[in-house]
């Protein structure tokens, strides 16, 4: 009887696994936000890095990356987010849908042609994303590189400044500010560049950088 109730339990509440929280955004790019003390990693999207160049007739060669940070902080910073996590990614950060005044944040991103649908993970944004390319809405009027084949160049771009390990991309920088450690989903991560004959070094986890004196960049 008791093994029968507990299953009539777990299908009457299917999300019992989701994270359920809500607090005031804060946008760090176009696809990581704090919402309250909860790092996020907004699902299904994919946007520009900062330090992406994106080249358009009207402005010309120009950080999308940044612009379209700039864009979705104008849009959400401050604001109320309600969020419903689906994963942790291996960064630690929540993986989640999240909503402000019943929208959803990463739908929005995607149909104003702000971010790509992140197909690897989530077909969720994949008409979304082609009405904004049919359109030309946001970047689709510009010529950009799909922000993970960026991230890949970035990473085999030089010996010197490339993560000798696919999972080792902590990057840790020496500067006027000390000892700094840069998160791949960190505000300054695409244009700090690693020089391993100056000392910097790249990290696989936040706990070893940490153990080696850096800290962590203040976004």
């Amino acid at each position: 009887m008791f093994r029968v109730l507990s299953l009539m339990l777990c299908l009457a509440s299917p999300l019992m696994a989701d994270v359920e929280f809500s607090g005031t955004v804060r946008v760090i790019d176009g696809d990581t936000l704090d919402v309250g003390n909860t790092r996020v990693r907004v699902h299904g999207i994919d946007a520009p890095e900062v330090g992406q160049p994106c080249t358009s007739d009207v402005l010309g060669t120009y950080d999308c990356g940044a612009f379209v940070r700039d864009e979705v902080a104008r849009r959400y910073n401050g604001q109320r987010a309600d969020c419903v996590e689906i994963e942790r990614d291996r960064y630690g950060r929540s993986v989640a849908k999240c909503f402000v005044g019943g929208q959803d944040i990463g739908k929005d991103i995607v149909l104003d042609g702000f971010a790509r649908a992140y197909r690897q993970y989530s077909m969720d944004y994949d008409l979304e994303e082609k009405a904004a390319q049919v359109s030309e809405a946001g970047l689709w009027s510009s010529a950009m590189q799909n922000p993970a084949d960026y991230r890949a160049a970035q990473r085999t771009s030089s010996p010197d400044v490339a993560a000798p390990d696919a999972n080792c991309i902590i990057k840790g920088n020496i500067s006027g500010s000390g000892y700094i450690y840069h998160m791949p989903h960190d505000r300054d991560y695409g244009r700090t560049r690693i020089n391993t004959r100056n000392g910097e070094r790249w990290f696989c986890n936040e706990a070893e950088a940490r153990a080696a004196g850096w800290r962590a960049a203040r976004n």
